[in-house]
């Protein structure tokens, strides 16, 4: 029992698995930034109801008023966020742009989901990942 604590907390193939791990974490986090797809359209969910949708192409403010209270969603330059919120919070607004296919703002207070959708080659409603049957 006296010898289990004699020895090193981390060895050098434990700190080498860790930068490898880290390593390929960050290149995969790379890779998801730089390849995904930008998208076309932002669809505005409360409660599983599609309150709206709208492009990415046009510049506008959308007041998004839901049964417990509003939000003011901004769509600029291709890219999607929640700038005003009356939600006590504020997460929504400190979540940020959005602009790839997937992307979400939550706003959990006034049960809302924001989220980029419509990538460019995704008419047939195939993705990359499940690919084409014939």
């Amino acid at each position: 029992m006296k010898h289990m604590f004699d020895r090193a907390i981390m060895t050098k193939a434990d700190l080498l698995l860790l930068a490898a791990v880290l390593g390929a974490a960050f290149l995969f986090a790379l890779f998801l930034v730089l390849l995904g797809r930008k998208g076309n359209s932002v669809e505005v969910v409360c409660d599983g109801r599609i309150l709206g949708e709208y492009s990415l192409t046009e510049d506008r403010r959308v007041p998004i008023r839901v049964e417990n209270g509003e939000n003011l969603l901004v769509i600029q330059d291709g890219q999607a966020w929640v700038e005003e919120a009356d939600c006590p919070d504020g997460l929504c607004i400190r979540q940020g742009r959005i602009s790839r296919v997937g992307e979400s703002i939550i706003c959990l207070p006034h049960r809302l989901a924001i989220t980029i959708t419509g990538g460019q080659g995704t008419e047939d409603g195939v993705d990359a990942v499940a690919g084409g049957m014939g």
